[in-house]
Protein backbone atom coordinates (compact mmCIF):
# COMPACT_ATOMS: atom_id res chain seq x y z
CA UNK A 1 0.00 0.00 0.00
CA UNK A 2 1.36 3.42 -0.88
CA UNK A 3 1.74 6.18 1.66
CA UNK A 4 -1.39 8.03 0.50
CA UNK A 5 -3.59 4.98 -0.16
CA UNK A 6 -6.56 4.51 2.11
CA UNK A 7 -7.50 1.05 3.26
CA UNK A 8 -10.64 -0.30 1.63
CA UNK A 9 -13.94 0.26 3.40
CA UNK A 10 -15.59 -2.67 5.13
CA UNK A 11 -17.90 -4.46 2.61
CA UNK A 12 -21.02 -3.17 4.42
CA UNK A 13 -19.68 0.39 4.33
CA UNK A 14 -18.91 -0.06 0.62
CA UNK A 15 -22.57 -0.99 -0.01
CA UNK A 16 -23.73 2.06 1.94
CA UNK A 17 -21.30 4.34 0.06
CA UNK A 18 -22.53 2.92 -3.27
CA UNK A 19 -26.19 3.39 -2.22
CA UNK A 20 -25.49 7.00 -1.21
CA UNK A 21 -23.62 7.69 -4.44
CA UNK A 22 -26.46 6.22 -6.51
CA UNK A 23 -28.91 8.77 -5.08
CA UNK A 24 -26.55 11.74 -5.25
CA UNK A 25 -25.71 12.15 -1.57
CA UNK A 26 -22.60 14.32 -1.17
CA UNK A 27 -21.70 13.10 2.36
CA UNK A 28 -18.98 10.48 2.41
CA UNK A 29 -18.86 7.37 4.59
CA UNK A 30 -16.13 7.93 7.15
CA UNK A 31 -14.27 5.43 9.29
CA UNK A 32 -14.10 6.07 13.03
CA UNK A 33 -11.09 5.09 15.14
CA UNK A 34 -13.38 3.40 17.66
CA UNK A 35 -16.74 1.70 17.20
CA UNK A 36 -19.90 3.72 17.81
CA UNK A 37 -22.58 1.17 18.74
CA UNK A 38 -24.74 3.69 20.61
CA UNK A 39 -25.83 7.27 20.04
CA UNK A 40 -23.82 8.34 23.07
CA UNK A 41 -20.64 6.72 21.70
CA UNK A 42 -21.18 8.28 18.28
CA UNK A 43 -21.83 11.73 19.76
CA UNK A 44 -18.65 11.54 21.84
CA UNK A 45 -16.53 10.39 18.88
CA UNK A 46 -17.97 13.05 16.55
CA UNK A 47 -18.11 15.79 19.20
CA UNK A 48 -21.79 16.52 18.50
CA UNK A 49 -25.03 16.58 20.48
CA UNK A 50 -26.53 13.14 21.01
CA UNK A 51 -29.75 14.39 19.39
CA UNK A 52 -27.87 14.90 16.11
CA UNK A 53 -27.10 11.19 15.92
CA UNK A 54 -29.52 9.32 13.67
CA UNK A 55 -30.23 5.93 15.21
CA UNK A 56 -31.30 3.33 12.65
CA UNK A 57 -33.49 0.92 14.57
CA UNK A 58 -35.09 -2.19 13.10
CA UNK A 59 -38.36 -3.35 14.58
CA UNK A 60 -40.47 -6.42 13.90
CA UNK A 61 -43.91 -5.12 12.84
CA UNK A 62 -46.17 -8.17 12.60
CA UNK A 63 -43.24 -10.10 11.11
CA UNK A 64 -42.13 -7.42 8.64
CA UNK A 65 -39.07 -5.22 9.16
CA UNK A 66 -39.69 -1.59 10.08
CA UNK A 67 -36.79 0.88 10.00
CA UNK A 68 -37.11 3.79 12.41
CA UNK A 69 -34.61 6.62 12.07
CA UNK A 70 -34.75 8.39 15.39
CA UNK A 71 -32.81 11.12 17.12
CA UNK A 72 -30.22 9.73 19.51
CA UNK A 73 -31.98 11.75 22.23
CA UNK A 74 -35.23 9.77 21.80
CA UNK A 75 -36.51 6.27 22.35
CA UNK A 76 -39.02 5.05 19.81
CA UNK A 77 -42.39 4.18 21.34
CA UNK A 78 -43.63 0.86 19.93
CA UNK A 79 -47.28 1.79 20.54
CA UNK A 80 -46.86 4.94 18.45
CA UNK A 81 -45.01 2.98 15.76
CA UNK A 82 -47.73 0.31 15.61
CA UNK A 83 -50.38 2.96 15.02
CA UNK A 84 -48.25 4.62 12.32
CA UNK A 85 -47.91 1.41 10.30
CA UNK A 86 -51.25 -0.24 11.23
CA UNK A 87 -49.52 -3.17 12.92
CA UNK A 88 -50.99 -5.29 15.66
CA UNK A 89 -47.59 -5.53 17.37
CA UNK A 90 -44.27 -3.77 16.95
CA UNK A 91 -41.33 -5.05 18.96
CA UNK A 92 -37.55 -4.83 18.97
CA UNK A 93 -36.10 -7.16 16.38
CA UNK A 94 -33.64 -9.91 17.20
CA UNK A 95 -30.06 -9.59 15.94
CA UNK A 96 -30.74 -12.31 13.34
CA UNK A 97 -33.89 -10.50 12.13
CA UNK A 98 -31.91 -7.25 11.83
CA UNK A 99 -29.09 -8.86 9.87
CA UNK A 100 -31.54 -10.68 7.57
CA UNK A 101 -33.46 -7.46 6.83
CA UNK A 102 -30.44 -5.16 6.44
CA UNK A 103 -27.33 -7.27 5.93
CA UNK A 104 -25.83 -5.16 8.73
CA UNK A 105 -25.15 -5.73 12.44
CA UNK A 106 -26.97 -4.02 15.30
CA UNK A 107 -24.92 -0.97 16.22
CA UNK A 108 -24.03 -0.28 12.60
CA UNK A 109 -27.35 -0.34 10.74
CA UNK A 110 -27.46 2.34 8.08
CA UNK A 111 -30.55 4.06 6.69
CA UNK A 112 -29.57 2.67 3.24
CA UNK A 113 -27.67 -0.18 1.62
CA UNK A 114 -30.10 -2.97 2.50
CA UNK A 115 -30.88 -5.98 0.29
CA UNK A 116 -34.46 -4.75 -0.26
CA UNK A 117 -36.46 -1.59 0.58
CA UNK A 118 -37.74 -1.38 4.16
CA UNK A 119 -40.75 0.62 5.35
CA UNK A 120 -39.14 3.61 7.09
CA UNK A 121 -40.28 6.16 9.67
CA UNK A 122 -38.08 9.25 10.17
CA UNK A 123 -38.26 11.00 13.56
CA UNK A 124 -39.28 14.62 13.06
CA UNK A 125 -36.92 15.54 15.93
CA UNK A 126 -34.01 15.08 13.51
CA UNK A 127 -35.26 18.20 11.69
CA UNK A 128 -33.98 20.27 14.64
CA UNK A 129 -30.40 19.81 13.40
CA UNK A 130 -28.72 21.23 10.29
CA UNK A 131 -26.66 18.04 10.02
CA UNK A 132 -27.13 14.59 11.49
CA UNK A 133 -24.82 11.59 11.48
CA UNK A 134 -25.96 8.09 10.58
CA UNK A 135 -24.27 4.70 10.74
CA UNK A 136 -22.51 3.46 7.65
CA UNK A 137 -23.35 -0.26 7.77
CA UNK A 138 -20.82 -1.17 10.48
CA UNK A 139 -20.10 0.25 13.97
CA UNK A 140 -16.84 1.85 12.72
CA UNK A 141 -18.49 3.88 9.91
CA UNK A 142 -20.75 6.95 9.78
CA UNK A 143 -21.85 9.55 7.26
CA UNK A 144 -23.24 13.09 7.50
CA UNK A 145 -26.69 13.85 6.15
CA UNK A 146 -29.76 15.97 6.81
CA UNK A 147 -33.33 15.29 7.85
CA UNK A 148 -34.65 16.20 4.39
CA UNK A 149 -32.06 13.99 2.75
CA UNK A 150 -33.00 11.04 5.00
CA UNK A 151 -36.61 11.40 3.91
CA UNK A 152 -35.55 11.51 0.27
CA UNK A 153 -33.08 8.63 0.23
CA UNK A 154 -35.21 6.24 2.28
CA UNK A 155 -38.65 7.17 0.98
CA UNK A 156 -39.49 7.41 4.65
CA UNK A 157 -42.45 9.00 6.39
CA UNK A 158 -41.92 11.87 8.81
CA UNK A 159 -43.47 11.27 12.23
CA UNK A 160 -43.25 11.81 15.96
CA UNK A 161 -41.87 8.52 17.31
CA UNK A 162 -41.79 9.16 21.04
CA UNK A 163 -43.71 11.03 23.70
CA UNK A 164 -40.60 12.78 25.03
Amino acid sequence: MTENARPALHPNAQKVAAALDSVGVPGQVRELNDPARTAEEAAALLDIEVGAVCNSLIFDADGAPLLVLTSGAHRADTTILASLVNATQVRRATPDFVREATGQPIGGVSPVGHPAPITTIVDIALSNFDAVWAAGGHPHYVFPTTYAELLRITGGTSAVVSES
